[in-house]
Order: C-alpha cells, then structure tokens, then sequence
C-alpha cells in the first residue's frame, strides 16, 4: 500500500486515505444556504474516492460571510441544507468535514466574477469588523470590535460547531488563515489593539485559543478538531513561521487534532514564491517542531508528489483544490498510478480496466 492510501486515524475517526479535498468557496448559496450546486460538487468529490471532503468556508454568522453568496452555520435551516451533502459522502465511504468562518474585513463582497467587489446594502452588504479600523487594500475601513462583541464572535463560533455535529460532519476546522478575521488578530500588521486581544503575542493569540477552547468543548470528545493557518504574512513586521510554531503547540495543547498549513492572504502586493507545494515546507517544519499532525496544501497536482509528501513523513495529510476541481476523480486515478487497489463505486467499476 501506497504511504498516501494508507488510513490516518485522529480520535474517533478514520480516514481511508489521506488525499483529502481542501476548502474551496463556490459562492454560490442564497441566505447562507447551500444548494443543489454543493451537493453535486462536494458529492462528486466522494465518488471520487477523496478521504476527506472539506466544504468551503462557511460563517458563523450574516456578517462573518465573504460573500453575500456564502454559505454559513448560524441557523437549523442551514443544518437541514448541509444533512443532505453530509448524507451523500458518508454513503460513499468518505469523511467530509466544515471549516467555521469569520471573514472579518474581507467580508461583505460580491461573487468573484460580478463587475464590482463590495455589495451595496441593497445587494444584502453590511459594515465588515476587524480587530482594529485598518482596511484591506481595495477595501472599506472596517469598523474595530468592542470587546463584547468578541465574546459574541467566540459564541457564535462554539454554536456553529454544535451545529456542525448536529449537520452530520465528521470534523470541524476553524479558519484562521487567509487574512480573515482570526488571523487578522493574530498579525500585527492589522492588529494595533491595546486591550488584552493586541500588542504582544500572547494576546495576538488570545481570539483563536479562546475560540478553539469554545469549539472544543462544544463537540463530543471523538470529534477531530482542526485549525487551518497561514504560517507567514510574507511581509516584514507580519506573522512569521515561528510564530506559527508556537501558536501550533498551544492550540495542540487546546485539543486541536490537525494543523491545516496554508500561507499569506493577509497583506496585499506581497511577493509570495509559488511553486509545486510551495507551501509544504511550513507544514513540515510546524510537524517537527510540535509532533501534531500536519495538512499540507498549494499546488499538489501529482500523485508521486503527494505520495511522497507522505512518505518523507512532511504531511499527514495532502489537501487539494485545483486539482480536484480540474478532476473530481482525482483520488482514484491516483491510486491506479501508485499501483493501489482501493475501492470504487460499483457505478464506476466498468470504467477501472479499458479495452482496446
């Protein structure tokens, strides 16, 4: 057996294999809810023999959505519409897990490919947050939070994971990567506060452990918890790698299960040295360092790249989007070419040997 379809178990939970679907926004749901459009897509990816499917970014609330168009975790509504995508991987032997939101001052836009960025209020726009009143380039000045509205953030974070479980998901991620609202806090590039959730590191951190203590105690003790994070700013004066180092050991010391690694999104113009996995090295060196299970994920689009991400023990597991987007059966055809035998869906199986 290949390293990459061996299975990886994390608390109650057992993945057949770890080349997993990473998060990817659709923008494509009505009032928070997802649709048909997820459930063939997601679904397709279950088919496709992925161990695990993480759906997009969904808020924690109205205001913690990207996009007037993103889906979201702060109603039973929602839950009912998410059952449905859950039902469908489970019925394919693949795990499938949510990462909870909160767009911070990246929120309030339109669909990427609409003829402006920011929605009107007519267009179901609002007022984004952040830590402190500094905008994102191409932005609006985000309006700085209070510190009780902090505590409704952390409280919205731990319902939308009761709601996660409650929906049917295997695992939940906290987002705190990108440039949104959690690592906005964490980076000092777009953190000047002065109260207990600024200035030094400890307190740049203080938001997402708070919140990862929240989350944690809000699903059952067999649930994985992961944290996905951007290891750098790539910028001077910005979060760095060994800042990641420490906070990953802190949040593994607050139950988290798996850091998701990722990079950058939080500082505009930046030169960032994108490559075939790219980012692979912060994942590797966040997992030496801490001894908690790493995703690695950007530009994993070869099967023996991935195998051996594994096998060099870099990652515990690969996360993939273009790859997967351009080739929802990407897991199987890995498997073919790394000489694994692993199950497909009968539907399929005429399709495994083809003739001449």
């Amino acid at each position: 057996m290949s390293s990459l379809f061996s299975p990886l178990h994390l608390r109650e939970i057992t993945f057949t294999n770890r080349a997993w679907v990473s998060s990817m926004c659709q923008y494509s749901a009505t009032d928070g809810v997802v649709g048909d459009w997820h459930l063939v897509h997601l679904g397709s990816f279950a088919t496709g023999g992925a161990g695990l499917v993480m759906v997009e970014a969904s808020a924690v609330s109205p205001e913690g959505r990207i996009s007037v168009y993103c889906p979201g975790l702060w109603n039973d509504t929602q839950v009912r519409a998410w059952s449905r995508v859950t039902n469908f991987v489970h019925s394919q032997n693949s795990k499938v897990g949510i990462q909870l939101a909160h767009s911070g001052r990246k929120g309030s836009t339109t669909a990427p490919w609409d003829d402006h960025l920011i929605a009107s209020a007519e267009e179901g726009g609002w007022t984004a947050v952040a830590p402190s009143a500094i905008a994102f380039q191409g932005y609006p000045v985000p309006h700085a939070l209070s510190a009780a509205e902090i505590e409704d953030i952390i409280t919205s974070f731990a319902d939308a994971a009761r709601r996660a479980v409650k929906a049917g998901f295997d695992l939940v991620e906290i987002h705190a990567a990108h440039g949104y609202l959690l690592h906005q806090f964490l980076s000092p590039l777009s953190n000047e506060r002065t109260d207990a959730y600024g200035g030094s590191f400890e307190n740049r951190i203080r938001l997402l452990c708070e919140t990862t203590q929240a989350v944690r105690e809000s699903i059952p003790s067999g649930t994985p918890l992961f944290v996905r994070i951007s290891a750098t700013d790539y910028a001077p004066g910005g979060w760095d790698l060994e800042e990641s180092i420490e906070l990953s050991a802190a949040l593994g010391n607050l139950g988290v299960d798996l850091i998701d690694v990722s990079s950058g999104g939080n500082v505009a113009g930046v030169k960032i040295p994108v490559g075939p996995g790219y980012q692979v090295a912060f994942a590797d060196e966040i997992r030496s360092k801490t001894n908690i299970p790493t995703s690695a994920v950007g530009l994993i689009v070869e099967p023996e790249q991935a195998e051996n991400i594994i096998a060099s023990g870099k990652a515990d597991a690969t996360m993939l989007a273009r790859a997967m987007l351009r080739n929802p059966r990407w897991a199987l055809n890995a498997a073919e070419q790394l000489g694994d035998y692993i199950a497909w869906p009968p539907q399929f199986e005429r399709a495994r040997t083809l003739l001449d």
